[in-house]
């Protein structure tokens, strides 16, 4: 037995005096951040070459809020497409039959082994490979022919190239979210008499969003700055028109700096937005889960139920 000794201060009923812990480097990174901080604002305020007069003047112009619509439809069109193909790629590597793992394996292992800016200019020149895309039996008569060139247009080449890419990524993280579900909720569904698909789409898909969410948040954001790659297909997105207009007067780091100024407005609002996202499903979570518990005890109940009317 320990018997805690007390100092004359405590017994007297003094209260002992608390000394702040200090932090001297702590107000000096505040300082230095500060000096820095000081230096920027002086530099963007002072340099002339910046050129604040010109990226006032075509912020809000034709050319490039058009170019910002069809980057805001591009990173749309390529995310539904990757995340629709992302759902299926993950359900059949996950699956029991070896054909439909090994194609999904290998689809993941050709997309996310080259790069998407090599994607994208393959999609752009494919009519050098293939002139003519024809639909009919292998081997046998053809039925119906298309020029590559008025089928595989930039808008085409550039959600093809976006899109399949994302594909890949956006499997992984679809099967990372399914693999973190406990299994024993499918195997209590299963007895329950659920079917698979009711099971993905009411169990497992809404507490695997919390999984899936955040780095699909991020995926979007990544395709909102990586549909700027599309400017070498000539689709007049963002990027692609602020190059033209800069093209014309050689304003050029006014011109960058009015895309970025937008990328980063944008990418602003897809961070809040992430966020609600992100808390909605941390609600369907709890649900799911509390709704799996429900159905495990009906279950159990039915079982007891069942058990004493064996014994009568």
């Amino acid at each position: 037995m320990t018997v805690a000794s007390t100092t004359p201060a405590t017994q007297a009923g003094h209260a002992q005096k608390v000394v702040k812990l200090r932090h001297p480097f702590r107000w000096i990174s505040y300082a230095v951040i500060a000096v820095l901080a000081a230096m920027l604002v002086n530099t963007l305020l002072t340099n002339e070459n910046f050129g604040w007069d010109v990226v006032g003047e075509y912020f809000t112009s034709v050319r490039i809020l058009d170019g910002l619509l069809k980057t805001l439809q591009l990173t749309a069109i390529a995310m539904v497409l990757g995340v629709v193909l992302g759902v299926c790629l993950a359900v059949m590597r996950l699956s029991s039959n070896p054909a439909l793992s090994w194609t999904s394996w290998l689809y993941l292992w050709f997309f996310r082994g080259t790069p998407v800016f090599v994607q994208l200019l393959f999609w752009g020149y494919i009519s050098a490979l293939y002139p003519v895309i024809s639909l009919g039996v292998p081997f046998g008569p053809e039925f119906v022919q298309f020029d590559t060139n008025v089928l595989i247009t930039p808008v085409m080449a550039a959600i093809l190239g976006l899109g399949l890419n994302e594909g890949a990524y956006m499997a992984e993280i679809v099967r990372a979210g399914i693999l973190s579900v406990d299994k024993g909720q499918t195997e209590a569904a299963q007895a329950l008499g659920m079917k698979r698909g009711r099971i993905l789409r009411q169990i497992v898909l809404p507490q695997a969003m919390r999984v899936i969410i955040p780095p699909t948040g991020n995926n979007t954001i990544s395709m909102l700055k990586t549909t700027s790659l599309v400017s070498v297909l000539a689709f007049p997105e963002l990027l692609y028109a602020a190059q033209l207009i800069y093209a014309d007067n050689f304003e050029t780091i006014p011109l960058l700096i009015t895309a970025s100024i937008w990328y980063i407005i944008v990418t602003s609002v897809l961070t809040v937005g992430q966020y609600y996202i992100e808390r909605h499903y941390s609600r369907s979570d709890r649900l799911a889960g509390g709704r799996m518990r429900r159905l495990i005890e009906l279950q159990r109940r039915r079982g007891v139920r069942t058990e004493g009317q064996e014994q009568r």
